[in-house]
């Protein structure tokens, strides 16, 4: 007999409703598709951020159902987020796509996969199912970078890392303070921000594991996952994040001489001219205050006043001695811990702030007296205590706080302590006080790359180490290398114990000055005829690429990519380029090889594919290879790559010295090249809007095949700011003379 297949069919439909009625009333078959992060419920957002970076966020629940609040982030700047998914059950796989990325959730335990559009990885992340320890795996095929500063270099991998501040043993005196940051590169293409500012990365296994802190709230995690396989992307979403690069004053590019234990005012106003008169570039005296030596520019830490022991003179005074030989003036201050264990507010204050004695705006007010009196910058030093609200809040203290006083002009500071968003406050950080030995000079070099990747793009160290260290190992030697790789920096700056010993012409005078480590120096050293030259050429160059310098300076600004660039920014598909870390690309077109071993006769340097110019002899190199380049005392070895253009200024004492002798472009041929000038007045906010009458762009670009040089206004150029500027055009390794040409703010062309 034929079966009914009506029947059977409302006989299957009526079983399928009461096995639903039955699920919905079992607190198990629900409680199997919740979702669970740290043995709680939570609820899962997936957002896009742009078209390469997406953000994922869970969120406990409470009794009722509802999430939990949370405060705003001091970390982040307000964000525009798309929102793809927010659920808080998943009974199995869900697919979706946000921007050019495919994204597959699965449950139990939850697991998340980010892939490209062709279907190769991103990112793979694992959240712990429901047993509380509260961690999320994720893929470590290849070199991990950024993490901030200090701690292991240069690959962050087979380390565990916990997201601890300021100067901690054992690694300071190589590695240098700690500003532990949760954005993670790796590679081979992703990156991961973690933007809650505490917690532990632990790098040692085949998958790398974060656990957030201890007492955090459960089930509470906000992660950014990034396509990094382009960098600039990567670099232009984390500033998209955590806030453009402030630009700095122009100054603050130049050279900068730090002073410990003072004598007299006489002193320091004949060493300022002692820089004027054996024609060393300078641009900044930065003085301590009293209480880490005996004498600084204060009556101590926390103090606000002129020490009247060193100085005849009110502190108008002696600024503006300092000021009429084109010097600008830093002061160091040092908050005293019981009276600021944090900070807060913004300046000037929001509507209800409370103003005590650790808002930002009661706390600057003590500055005011001196910032009229003509300071140019501040050097506050310590907070290793302040927790990241409180580090942002400083950093926002020296930028906002100057601005509230001299509405146009940008301030500069510089810090030891920070986080990710100090640079949207113009935040320069140092690496603290490390030791004067080669390990430390090798170790700043990788430093200085993964802090740039994720704290700022403005970094430097002590030129020369802060501690001479009981080996002596400071000598002449290392002070030239530490201050050739310096001179490649963003900071250029020269401070340390034994100050005297950290000037320029210091290793040939045959007195240390003031000694403040034990032992001090070898007496046979200090009789070096060598050092100041080297220093001078140094300074000289550093001054002559003030055009290029500036110029991805404004490139940070814009975009993210930081001045000191590892090779995987410029170079991500080449293996052996993205896991050096002892050489590093200043801009787009320079790389720079600083020399890192004692009584070194060469250097062995690796140079990505392309064609490549010796900086010093002019010889062209083929790339994608290693070389072995003979060094001696004055020869750091630095690399153009054909198709670069760098501008070159006339030698200048000082950043905003007029000049009368035209600068220079050199062209390294073998390959098209663009170079995009940007300058301005050095000073003003104007860059922000492109209100600043004396902003330029100038696109000069490089027909390699016709030997074509073209200058022609850059887009965003909004006027010409009138006059004529007058370029010496060589092309390097022809025999042809320089040629001129002169730009009027109209397109012109030479043929070369």
């Amino acid at each position: 007999m034929k079966p009914d297949t009506h029947l059977d069919r409302a006989t299957v439909s009526q079983c399928l409703t009461l096995f639903c009625l039955l699920s919905l009333a079992c607190p198990a078959a629900k409680a199997d598709s919740r979702i669970q992060f740290g043995g709680v419920p939570v609820e899962l957002m997936i957002g896009q951020v742009s078209e390469r970076t997406l953000r994922l966020e869970l969120s406990p629940l409470d009794e009722q159902g509802q999430t939990r609040a949370e405060l705003p982030s001091a970390v982040l700047v307000p964000l525009s987020i798309t929102e793809k998914l927010r659920v808080r059950e998943l009974a199995g796989e869900r697919k979706l796509r946000v921007g050019r990325l495919q994204v597959t959730i699965k449950p139990q335990p939850l697991t998340i996969s980010v892939r490209r559009a062709d279907g190769t990885l991103v990112q793979e992340l694992a959240f712990d199912s429901d047993d509380g320890t509260n961690f999320i795996t994720f893929q470590t095929d290849a070199s991990v970078l950024g993490l901030g500063e200090g701690g292991p270099q240069f690959d962050r991998r087979g380390h565990f890392y916990p997201l601890l501040n300021g100067e901690r043993a054992p690694s300071l005196a190589t590695d240098g303070a700690r500003i532990l940051v949760p954005f993670l590169i790796g590679t081979e293409g992703w990156a991961l921000f973690v933007p809650e500012p505490s917690g532990e990365f632990d790098l040692r296994g085949a998958r790398g594991v974060f656990h957030p802190r201890e007492g955090a709230t459960p089930g509470r995690l906000d992660v950014f996952v990034m396509d990094a396989q382009e960098p600039a992307n990567a670099m232009r979403d984390f500033v998209r994040l955590t806030g453009t690069p402030a630009m700095p004053p122009k100054w603050a590019l130049g050279y900068m001489q730090s002073h410990r234990t003072l004598s007299t005012e006489a002193d320091i106003l004949a060493e300022a001219r002692t820089f004027r008169e054996k024609q060393l570039p300078c641009d900044a005296f930065i003085f301590l205050g009293t209480g880490f030596c005996p004498a600084g520019w204060n009556f101590g830490h926390n103090s606000f006043q002129f020490n009247t022991n060193v100085f005849v003179h009110d502190a108008a005074t002696v600024i503006q001695e300092l000021h009429a030989d084109h010097l600008h003036v830093v002061l160091h201050v040092v908050p005293l811990q019981r009276d600021y264990p944090t900070l807060h507010g913004q300046i000037p204050p929001a509507p209800g702030e409370k103003l005590d004695a650790q808002d930002i705006g009661v706390y600057w007010a003590r500055h005011r007296e001196l910032f009229a009196d003509g300071v140019d910058g501040w050097w506050p030093d310590e907070g290793d205590w302040f927790d990241v609200p409180s580090r942002l809040a400083r950093h926002r203290m020296y930028y906002e706080g100057p601005l509230s006083d001299q509405p146009n002009v940008r301030p500069w500071n510089l810090q030891r302590n920070g986080y990710a968003g100090i640079a949207r406050y113009g935040g320069w950080v140092w690496s603290g006080d490390i030791s004067s030995s080669w390990k430390t000079l090798a170790a700043q070099v990788e430093v200085g790359q993964n802090s740039s990747l994720s704290v700022s793009p403005f970094w430097g160290t002590d030129i020369g180490g802060f501690y001479p260290g009981a080996n002596r190992e400071y000598t002449g030697e290392l002070y030239v290398r530490w201050f050739q790789f310096a001179a490649f920096c963003p900071l250029f700056r020269s401070h340390g114990r034994t100050w005297h010993l950290h000037l320029p012409w210091g290793w040939n005078t045959g007195e240390t000055g003031p000694v403040e480590s034990r032992p001090a120096p070898d007496p046979a050293e200090l009789h070096n005829a060598a050092v100041e030259p080297i220093c001078c050429k140094y300074l000289d160059l550093r001054y002559q690429l003030m055009p290029y310098t500036y110029t991805i300076t404004r490139e940070a600004h814009d975009t993210g990519l930081p001045l000191m660039r590892a090779l995987w920014l410029q170079y991500p598909h080449d293996p052996q380029a993205v896991t050096l870390g002892d050489e590093y690309l200043w801009g787009r077109d320079l790389l720079i090889a600083p020399v890192l071993e004692k009584g070194a006769r060469s250097r062995r340097v690796y140079l990505p594919a392309g064609t490549w110019f010796d900086w010093w002899t002019d010889e062209k190199v083929a790339g994608q290879r290693w070389i072995e380049r003979p060094v001696d005392l004055e020869t750091m070895p630095i690399y153009a790559r054909a198709g670069a253009i760098i501008p070159l200024d006339p030698v200048r004492q000082f950043t905003a010295q007029p000049v009368s002798e035209p600068a220079t472009l050199r062209v390294y041929p073998g390959a098209d090249g663009t170079f995009n000038l940007y300058d301005d007045d050095g000073q003003s906010l104007g860059y922000r809007d492109g209100s600043d009458p004396k902003m330029v762009w100038i696109r000069i670009h490089w027909n390699d095949s016709t030997h074509c040089l073209t200058l022609r206004p850059e887009g965003r150029m909004k006027h010409w700011t009138g006059g004529t500027r007058v370029y010496a055009v060589k092309v390097i390794g022809s025999d042809v003379e320089p040629k001129r040409i002169e730009f009027r703010g109209t397109p012109v062309e030479m043929n070369l």
